[in-house]
């Protein structure tokens, strides 16, 4: 597993389909990964610390995580099919770490609402990155 930062969101204003832009931590490789509209402004949201008054889909996800005594321990983009970025949003319960299936820009709002490492399986990385 490489671990990757969010480098950026590129909002296109006059189109669905919005990138985030995750770069190796530690090395020169990027992953684009195309998402839709609202998610882009929930990922620039959180990046930019914007309160939306009342808690959005993401806050309510990590409350729920938190109050159940877990927390978000990492995410990680695993899987490339058909064009399409596979995620999973790990979650620790004591020693215990359950595995959820998400959509990799939901798993990236929780990971950065939660300060929690965002890693992409070397395979991925080594599929898409130049």
């Amino acid at each position: 597993m490489v671990r990757v930062e969010l480098a950026c969101v590129v909002i296109h204003e006059r189109s669905d389909e919005q990138v985030i832009l995750l770069r190796e931590a530690e090395g020169g490789r990027e992953l684009p990964i195309v998402i839709g509209t609202f998610e882009a402004f929930a990922i620039d949201g959180t990046v930019k610390e914007r309160s939306f008054g009342r808690p959005l889909t993401h806050d309510l996800m990590l409350t729920l995580v938190r109050r159940l005594g877990g927390e978000v321990a990492r995410i990680v983009i695993d899987d490339l099919r058909e064009a399409t970025y596979y995620a999973k949003v790990v979650v620790r319960t004591g020693k215990e770490e359950l595995l959820v299936d998400a959509r990799p820009s939901d798993a990236i709002t929780l990971a950065l609402k939660a300060d929690a490492p965002i890693f992409v399986a070397e395979r991925v990385l080594g599929a898409t990155a130049g």
